[in-house]
């Protein structure tokens, strides 16, 4: 049986999250609040057809689908909006490791407290960077207050470069693995942080980070919006990242059928960064998540 001192302590933190939400709800103010992890109702979340009404460039991301949740998520989103506020007509994407100049992740020099995590060679970027630079940019509001600060070993561990500005490669510590092929968001957040949890497709929510693995094969990693359905019967997937359909940075929407497989993560516990192993291996070998719903 659960003893009555875990109880007390369950039931303590129920009603702290109960009177965040009242506060939350009276003040219209989300600075308490938005400091917990994201929860679901493990209910499909379905957007509404005015939520499709944006331009696939925009700043508004925090504000359209912040109204459904609260938690780091909401400050995920405001890292959406920072980094495409960078990029209004998408920036351009752009591959290529052998370039000269090489590829850039993202096309600003992205600081992380401060610090500068990179370079960037080129005003372009492509998936994995830009969705690296919104947990970036949410980690910056989450920890806007200064309270934290970050050593010079975990500082290097999270830089997109070696400290001579060459490129890092695949599966080299933080960015590395969130680079790498495959599930790599899970990798990093997951496995080698800690700092989030594996989240079911039923229980994604906007701000979620995800991986596809498309049927045609190769892959995409993005940040959830939402699922949709038309009237006519299609289901669809909304994301913001970068891609050449959007000139880099900008929301896109995707059939269903065209996806094999998805990974979706979720940060929940950010204060792990300042505990990272940065010798943490991961496995790569991970199995996928197949998307069914109504």
């Amino acid at each position: 049986m659960i003893g009555w001192a875990v109880m007390k302590r369950c039931m303590y933190l129920l009603m702290s999250v109960i009177l965040m939400i009242v506060n939350h709800l009276v003040s219209g103010k989300d600075t308490n609040i938005n400091l917990l992890p994201t929860s679901n109702d493990k209910k499909w979340f379905f957007l509404k057809k005015e939520d499709m009404a944006t331009d696939n460039h925009n700043t508004s991301h925090a504000k359209i689908f912040g109204k459904y949740i609260f938690g780091y998520n909401f400050h995920i989103l405001q890292g959406i909006d920072k980094a495409q506020s960078h990029a209004m007509d998408g920036g351009g994407y752009f591959i290529g490791i052998h370039a000269i100049p090489e590829e850039s992740p993202i096309g600003y020099d992205l600081l992380l407290f401060g610090k500068k995590l990179l370079n960037h060679p080129r005003t372009s970027s492509y998936c994995s960077g830009a969705t690296y630079t919104a947990f970036i940019e949410g980690l910056n509001l989450i920890y806007a207050d200064g309270a934290f600060n970050i050593s010079d070993k975990l500082y290097e561990a999270m830089r997109m470069q070696e400290t001579n500005d060459a490129r890092r490669e695949d599966n080299i510590k933080y960015w590395g693995y969130w680079n790498a092929s495959g599930f790599g968001s899970e990798m990093a957040l997951v496995q080698y942080s800690h700092m989030g949890v594996d989240i079911k497709p039923q229980n994604a929510r906007p701000g979620d980070f995800m991986n596809i693995s498309w049927r045609k094969g190769g892959g995409h990693s993005v940040i959830f919006l939402g699922w949709y359905k038309d009237n006519r019967g299609g289901k669809y997937v909304k994301f913001w990242s970068s891609q050449l359909a959007t000139n880099g940075m900008g929301d896109r929407m995707i059939l269903l059928d065209k996806i094999q497989q998805v990974k979706i993560v979720r940060l929940t516990k950010p204060d792990n960064l300042f505990f990272l192993r940065v010798q943490q291996s991961v496995n790569p070998f991970i199995a996928g998540d197949n998307v069914h719903f109504d």
